[in-house]
Parts: C-alpha cells; structure tokens; sequence
C-alpha cells in the first residue's frame, strides 16, 4: 500500500500578489507545527510538493523532522487564477462544466489531468511508500473529484477554509483503495 498524505497549504498572506511566491502569514507559520503534530508518529519515505512557496513552508518543518529534503513538481501548482475568479459564481461554473475557465485563467479539468499525471508518475516510483505532498485547495479538489466524480463544488466549499488540511489516500498501484482526513484547521477564506 502507497499512502500519500496531501497537505494543503496553511493561511497565505494574501498581501503578496505574486502566487507563487506568496508567503505564509504569521498565524500560518504557526499553523505548521500542526502538520508536525500531525505526521510525527508517521512513517514518512519521501516529500514532494508544488514549488510554490506557501505549500513548500507548511511542509517544511515537518519534511525536516523527517530527515527529507522536498521535491518539487511544477503540475502540482495552483490554478491558474483570473481576475475576478475567487467568487461564489466563478465556482459554480467552474464545477458546473470542468472545461469552463476564464479567459485568462485555468480549468479544473486542465488541473485534474496534470495533478493526476503527477500522482501517477509518483505511485509508480515510490509504491509502498508513505509520501507527503505540498498542495493547494483547488489542485487538491480535482484530485479528490477525479476519485470521487460526487465531490465537486460542495466538497471544494467544505475544505476552503481548511488551511493547513491533511487527507491521506491509500493506494494499491494506481488505484485508490481508502482515505482519511489526519487535520482541519479552520481559518475563513478572504475572497480576493
């Protein structure tokens, strides 16, 4: 059995208007000592993560105790955001048709397919591992829909004030086999 324990990212200072080079806010910086917490009695073989810089910081700490450097893999970023896009009708359409996406913004279908490329390479180079991944809440959805075709805009809305949040799936190969929920931390999602 392959574990992958997908970490999405602690509270971003939303300040920062590059995404990828987004920070933590203090309070988030804190919020990693529970990602620690959380993984320390777990047998941790490899980290991975998207390269941007939230996700690398929640699970920085927690790959150190661990004694692993992180990886990282450019499919496993964030969506693409439009302008306007972080809104309650943007969501619906987006969830509605996974093709849809603004016109200068990424679908989730676009997202699923490279998340779930990325997770395939992975569950063939390191099966039977236990894996911690850095992601994000959107990138994280599309791979929970892409097992899952019911979770969709109701499982994104529940999980988009869980910031860090931690759900491991279990594999046999590269079929999913169980998943649990290790951490919610609730934190309020500020529409940007």
């Amino acid at each position: 059995m392959t574990n992958i324990y997908f970490v999405r990212h602690a509270q971003p200072d939303y300040s920062c208007a590059d995404p990828s080079a987004r920070p933590l806010t203090e309070e988030g910086m804190r919020d990693t000592a529970e990602v620690v917490r959380a993984l320390r009695d777990v047998k941790l073989d490899y980290a991975l993560c998207s390269p941007y810089r939230r996700s690398i910081d929640t699970i920085k700490q927690c790959a150190l105790e661990h004694g692993l450097t992180i990886d990282t893999d450019i499919r496993l970023r964030e969506r693409e955001s439009g302008r306007n896009s972080n809104n309650m009708e943007m969501f619906r359409k987006r969830w509605e048709n996974l093709d849809y996406s603004e016109p200068d913004g990424e679908s989730i279908g676009s997202v699923m397919k490279r998340n779930i490329e990325a997770l395939n390479d992975l569950l063939r180079s390191h099966e039977d591992e236990s894996i911690i991944i850095g992601t994000h809440g959107t990138a994280l959805s599309s791979i929970l829909h892409y097992y899952d075709n019911s979770f969709g805009l109701d499982g994104f809305l529940r999980i988009i004030d869980f910031m860090p949040y931690i759900v491991r799936l279990g594999f046999d190969g590269t079929e999913l086999r169980d998943k649990e929920e290790i951490l919610i931390v609730k934190k309020e999602f500020v529409q940007r």
